[in-house]
């Protein structure tokens, strides 16, 4: 099945998901949820969310300049947001298209570019430790995935520290025609991460992804206020929307389908959102924050000049 098929089951998937979310509450009910979102928050959304985007972005363009790379910002901007369509892969690894596009229009070799995608990975994961533990006292049950999350990020920079621990780590990836082709070139570059991964480039790569995680969960919480839930604090909304996407990666489920939204649903809940409100509300989330940046994906594909290639891969 082609690369692009896949995508598409996933989406296929995902409706049927949450159509299952919507039938398990009274639909007349959800309607009128739905019917309440207060649209005067519409536009601060659309352009808050987005933003975060920037932030991801200013930090592959630095993590690219240790790394010795230059390219026109216009175009960087569009490779970068490209990646995007390939988010719902299991643990984002598809937005290794970002290193195939770097090479087809500035010839930068894979080894360079391919081995960023990892790094960006794991700072996702330290940002998102990090503004959950600012919550932990308002979550009380995400203490187990906070601890959790920690285990697995020091197991992380301990494996980047190993590179017979790191190949042995690829090799998992070698087996999927998604990543296999770009392995190898990671494989060769185990410099490049270790230079990625200490001093200054992880203290500064860090706060960028805090950063993002905290933008986005503003967008988030402007989401959650629109339903007229007023009930939970900003912190709590980021430390739940924060455990709730560790949880999704940790599955390496594509795109966290179904056990983000399910970790997401149980921790609403769990701070006395109504179940009928829960389930819209957690879609709407989804729809923003997930797929908004997909369907920004496809158009920067077609924009970059990749769209052919994610086709026939």
């Amino acid at each position: 099945m082609k690369l692009s098929g896949k995508i598409f089951l996933i989406i296929i998937i995902t409706i049927c998901l949450y159509a299952i979310f919507l039938i398990f509450s009274d639909i007349s009910q959800v309607l009128d949820k739905l019917s309440n979102f207060n649209l005067k928050y519409l536009p601060l959304i659309l352009i808050i969310i987005p933003a975060s985007w920037f932030v991801l972005f200013a930090r592959w363009h630095y993590l690219l300049k240790n790394a010795g790379v230059q390219v026109p910002m216009k175009q960087n901007l569009k490779i970068y947001f490209a990646g995007f369509a390939l988010a719902v892969t299991p643990g984002k690894f598809g937005e290794l298209i970002k290193s195939q596009l770097m090479k087809k229009q500035f010839g930068i070799p894979r080894t360079t570019t391919a081995p960023l995608v990892l790094v960006e990975r794991l700072y996702d994961l330290v940002g998102g430790v990090a503004v959950a533990i600012i919550g932990i006292l308002s979550l009380g049950l995400g203490m187990y995935v906070i601890i959790g999350a920690s285990i697995i990020l020091v197991m992380i920079f301990l494996l980047l520290r190993s590179k017979k621990l790191f190949d042995t780590f690829l090799k998992l990836f070698s087996k999927t025609k998604i990543t296999c082709k770009l392995v190898e070139p990671i494989s060769q570059s185990y410099d490049s991460v270790q230079k990625s991964t200490r001093g200054k480039i992880v203290i500064v790569s860090s706060l960028l992804s805090m950063c993002y995680w905290a933008i986005e969960s503003i967008g988030v919480y402007l989401i959650v206020i629109s339903f007229g839930i007023d009930k939970l604090s900003y912190y709590t909304v980021m430390s739940t929307y924060a455990s709730s996407l560790i949880l999704g990666a940790a599955s390496f489920i594509p795109g966290g389908i179904g056990i983000t939204e399910g970790s997401m649903t149980g921790l609403f809940i769990f701070h006395g959102i109504e179940i009928s409100s829960v389930f819209t509300l957690v879609i709407i989330i989804r729809l923003f924050t997930m797929w908004y940046s997909v369907i920004i994906g496809f158009i920067s594909l077609k924009l970059s000049g990749g769209f052919s290639m994610f086709r026939n891969s």
